[in-house]
């Protein structure tokens, strides 16, 4: 029986369409439809670029006792462009929503971590039916230089994500998007919402769960260059274990992403 990542690698791959000259669709922000939202983007912001996020979610547990839960401690991710895929909107994008909103999941079963990881065994997903299942410690990226220093795009068959730029939390713990090398575009933000990833979004390679949708906002310090806003949405993975499992210290859980950036 064929894998379900060498399913998901087929229907993305396969739904490539040149499709006739028409009107092209202004790219709509996904919704989880719960019972709440992210709040929509500000007038006056335009969408500048959507990007996938590939990377892990740190986590810190100060104890171990049950029903303890683990605290955010930033996140690392690379980030490819997948604008021009937005079903619709060009020659080589995908036929429909779907399949746009699948390489979330794709990506992530099919794609090693792209981090300097301190296990370098942890970087292989496995597959959804074996999974690579570590521990949270395992999947902890370099401190001092957590990124390759070269990323290469990824390529899914007859598809190409150009490596855009970079996600990260600096010292003062801010989330912090660097796209100035590939598209001049940085964001230093403050989170604003936050809601639940919909039911039936991929749990990730640990089972764990898909983290939150959120929004993002400048936060005033003056170093955001070209973007207002950013939202993170069709999640997968990136939830942490409890930490009655996961055990004390620090421990980082594999995701993915859809980055949406808006600027004026």
């Amino acid at each position: 029986m064929l894998s379900k990542t060498i399913l998901l690698l087929a229907a993305v791959t396969s739904t490539v369409v040149a499709g006739p000259c028409r009107p092209r669709p202004t790219p709509t922000l996904p919704i989880t439809g719960g019972a709440s939202e992210v709040p929509a983007p500000d007038a006056g912001l335009v969408l500048k670029k959507i990007a996938l996020g590939h990377g892990i979610q740190n986590y810190t547990c100060t104890s171990t006792a049950t029903g303890a839960s683990a605290s955010a401690n930033g996140a690392l991710a690379a980030l490819y462009d997948i604008t021009s895929l937005y079903p619709g909107t060009s020659k080589t994008a995908l036929a429909n929503i779907t399949a746009f909103n699948g390489l979330s999941t794709t990506v992530l079963w099919s794609q090693d971590l792209p981090l300097n990881l301190s296990v370098t065994g942890a970087a292989n997903p496995g597959t959804p039916a074996v999974p690579n299942t570590l521990a949270e410690s395992s999947y902890g990226a370099d401190i001092a230089h957590p990124f390759p220093a070269a990323i290469a795009d990824l390529n899914l068959g007859s598809l190409n994500l150009p490596f855009v730029g970079v996600h990260y939390f600096d010292s003062a713990g801010t989330p912090t998007f660097d796209l100035t090398q590939k598209a001049g575009l940085l964001a230093s933000l403050k989170k604003t919402d936050n809601v639940k990833a919909p039911t039936g979004a991929d749990a990730g390679i640990l089972k764990t769960g898909a983290v939150d949708w959120l929004r993002l906002v400048d936060n005033g310090k003056g170093v955001s260059k070209g973007l207002s806003a950013v939202f993170r949405v069709v999640t997968a993975g990136g939830s942490a274990e409890p930490c009655s499992l996961s055990g004390a210290g620090s421990g980082s859980v594999p995701y993915t992403a859809q980055y949406w950036f808006y600027g004026a």
